[in-house]
């Protein structure tokens, strides 16, 4: 229950940067976003539709479409998450005003904000809802991947969006997508971002005893075999912060500067006892 109470709090908490990203930043200076977002926003260029209601109808309307692809938690979850972005949307539009009239400073803060607030309801377990929906969908009926999917839905968005904002203020939508797309990996990733790395060396007993000795950090060890020679050898498994690669390689290169190594960016870590600290 305390879990769920601090998702909530995460959430509305996200929910509310992102509105202020929109009204105060992308709005005031006639730019757009990517998804279903950046509909919303043309629709409001175009209509003078409330972005709040827009919002929340189109993304309701999606999630009816693709409730099959939510487990009931994540549903339950973007459901909150719609009704808290495009609740805040709604109370913070007449509040809106152009802080700034440089375009490219509020380009940069509308991404800022906007991913980070997106950012926050992923790390909570909430989905933005729309966009999300039409890449699922783009998988099962197309066969594309959901980044591919997504991207795609971005740039025929933003495409679009040049005819009623301009191709300049276009080009400086891009950047927002592109920075909010940042903001959202830095929040959701943190800052320890993880690597796994493989080892494969002709001393892992020494590599191993180094490496356990000197940065205090459990090792899997694997069967492994030469798929040229034939040779049994032992392969070394060990998930690590980013900043600790050097110290690593340092290790290794100092006992066989001939050992082979792999290093592969992990997206997520689950299981207790497996965080490295």
């Amino acid at each position: 229950m305390r879990k769920t109470w601090k998702d909530i709090l995460l959430i509305i908490t996200g929910a509310l940067i992102f509105a202020i990203g929109v009204n105060f930043f992308t709005i005031p200076n006639r730019l757009s976003e990517g998804g279903i977002l950046g509909i919303t926003i043309i629709a409001h260029y175009l209509f003078d539709w409330s972005p709040g209601v827009v919002n929340f109808v189109l993304n309701i309307v999606l999630l009816a479409i693709g409730y099959k692809f939510f487990d009931k938690r994540t549903m339950l979850y973007t459901l909150f998450s719609i009704g808290a972005c495009s609740g805040l949307l709604y109370l913070t539009e007449d509040l809106g005003r152009q802080l700034t009239k440089d375009t490219f400073l509020a380009s940069v803060f509308a991404g800022l904000l906007v991913g980070v607030g997106l950012g926050l309801i992923f790390r909570a377990g909430g989905t933005s809802g729309g966009s999300t929906i039409l890449a699922r969908l783009a998988n099962q009926l197309l066969g594309w991947s959901i980044g591919k999917a997504m991207l795609i839905i971005d740039i025929i968005v933003v495409a679009c969006s040049v005819f009623i904002i301009g191709l300049e203020k276009a080009m400086y939508t891009l950047l927002i997508v592109y920075i909010g797309a940042k903001a959202i990996d830095f929040i959701v990733e943190g800052l320890d971002e993880r690597v796994a790395v493989l080892i494969i060396s002709n001393s892992p007993e020494l590599v191993l005893e180094n490496i356990t000795g000197k940065m205090s950090r459990g090792l899997t060890v694997l069967d492994g075999r030469g798929g040229y020679t034939g040779q049994n050898k032992e392969v070394l498994y060990i998930v690590i912060n980013k900043q600790e690669i050097v110290q690593l390689k340092s290790i290794i290169r100092d006992i066989d500067p001939n050992a082979y190594v792999t290093i592969h960016k992990v997206h997520e870590m689950m299981g207790k006892g497996y965080k490295a600290g």
